[in-house]
């Protein structure tokens, strides 16, 4: 099946024959359905906290940082480019001068039209001096003006101040300042497109100049690409590997599941993760920076907890199985009873994570769901729509919140060893879409999501936060959100 100038890209990529054959075999058996048991809500998943409860979590979280030496890292996914921000834009770019003068009259052109000064971006946009309305929209998306429409979003314009405007990656720094910052250092690790990593360094100069020289705060920015070997094969509708004109195998990237090789890779005990496009004007900052410490605060007491449990068993003190059990049953509600070390092992012994959840007031996002695995036991899982059988449509409907992309995660163990991540992936939870090259139909593999089945083995916690934290950017005039405009 496989040719010689297949091997030999294969061996390029870093992809083994064997991982093609199974990926082979998934395109004809699928991918199941996840098995959801109900809704995660408010006091039967996820936890409501208090302003007290706020207060003591957030002093447990910035705690451990003076006292544990724990190394934190804010891990910022920032690959690909804005192209289905501007997808509306790029219609209007593309449409006949006629149809373009019906479309300046209807949403969303003419309040795009109408509030281009409203734009972080709208002096550079009008320094290239347009001349007509349709003329602001080509050059904000074309290569000889701004090429909003081919550079990633992180480096797009989205704020505005007195006297300088900042883009997304660059309010990562700000934001992570306020509680990714230890002893007067801050780490950012951002994964990008190989082609858009000078884009990114050169966005990022003038904060990161800005923070050390204004705030004293050494500010350490890394970078990451996908990895080639978590690239997946196309297949056809038959499920035979897919090829192009030229009879080359084609391959796609594996979605943002293929990122958990990157977190493995990270050097830290603790990690942040949030979206690129999710940030909002500075003087929101203290609502985020403030929830971010609950959730963290929140993953280290439980971390703290475990961790003293396992030590204790470590050291062959066996009343330390009551206080294992006594965990189970209160934090995971695993219903078990008289339980050995090995038992207390494997099921406390993983990487932990807190994720935030917000009430689902319409905004897109995996939900949060009890679900059954295939050892039988029930345990909290985010969901993606594409993951649930559409008979149990109705209990999707019965999710009050969902995850914004919120994550809190400590991926070492108590000896401060890290975890191999890719042992904690249900390899079960991807799924099958279906797209086209060239006009001929093809399947594509997604990979476990980052935040579903890439960390569902992980111990999962999940808390409430509030909507105020979640200002994702999905489309350009999400910037003219009050959120995303000055005060």
């Amino acid at each position: 099946m496989l040719t010689d100038k297949d091997k030999a890209l294969l061996a390029q990529k870093g992809i083994s024959e064997e991982k093609v054959e199974k990926q082979l075999e998934q395109f004809k058996a699928g991918f199941p359905f996840a098995n959801i048991k109900r809704a995660a809500t408010i006091g039967d998943g996820i936890s409501a906290v208090d302003e007290a409860q706020a207060i003591t979590l957030s002093e447990v979280y910035e705690t451990s940082l003076v006292q544990d030496g724990k190394k934190v890292v804010k891990f910022i996914p920032a690959s690909g480019a804005a192209t289905r921000m501007f997808k509306q834009m790029f219609e209007f770019r593309n449409a006949e001068p006629e149809k373009q003068k019906e479309m300046e009259k209807v949403l969303p052109y003419a309040k795009f039209l109408n509030s281009t000064d409203k734009f972080a971006f709208s002096d550079a946009l009008d320094a290239l001096e347009p001349a007509r309305t349709a003329d602001k929209i080509r050059l904000m998306l074309d290569p000889e003006g701004l090429g909003y429409g081919q550079k990633p979003k992180g480096v797009i314009l989205f704020h505005h101040y007195k006297g300088v405007n900042l883009t997304a990656a660059e309010e990562h720094i700000m934001e992570g300042v306020q509680y990714a910052c230890v002893n007067n250092e801050i780490n950012l690790h951002f994964t990008v497109s190989p082609q858009h990593l000078d884009l990114f360094k050169e966005a990022l100069k003038p904060t990161k100049e800005f923070v050390e020289k204004h705030m004293d705060i050494k500010t350490n920015i890394s970078f990451s690409f996908q990895k080639p070997s978590t690239d997946t094969l196309a297949a056809t509708m038959d499920n035979e590997p897919f090829r192009d004109a030229n009879g080359n195998l084609v391959f796609r990237p594996g979605g943002h599941g293929a990122l958990i090789e990157n977190l493995a890779d990270i050097d830290a005990d603790y990690v942040f993760i949030k979206n690129i496009d999710n940030v909002a004007q500075q003087h929101l900052l203290p609502i985020t920076s403030k929830y971010k410490k609950v959730i963290a605060g929140y993953a280290v007491a439980r971390k703290k907890a475990i961790d003293a449990i396992l030590t204790k068993l470590d050291n062959g003190d066996t009343s330390a199985l009551k206080e294992a059990e006594e965990f189970i049953n209160r934090e995971l509600k695993l219903d078990v009873s008289n339980i050995d070390a090995k038992t207390a092992y494997s099921i406390l012994d993983r990487p932990l994570r807190v994720c935030g959840m917000v009430k689902n007031e319409g905004e897109p996002g995996g939900g949060p769901f009890w679900t059954m695995g295939d050892d039988g036991k029930v345990s909290l899982q985010v969901v993606e729509s594409a993951q649930i059988d559409p008979k149990d449509a109705d209990l999707m409907k019965q999710s009050t919140h969902f995850n914004p992309v919120d994550l809190f995660c400590c991926i070492t163990d108590r000896k401060g060893k890290k975890y191999n991540l890719q042992d904690f992936v249900d390899v079960n939870a991807g799924f099958i879409s279906y797209k086209s090259l060239n006009g001929k139909d093809l399947k594509a593999m997604e990979l476990p999501g980052l935040w579903n089945g890439a960390m569902a083995k992980w111990l999962t916690f999940f808390v409430e936060v509030p909507i105020e934290t979640f200002n994702p950017v999905k489309t350009v005039m999400d910037l003219l959100r009050p959120q995303h405009q000055p005060a």
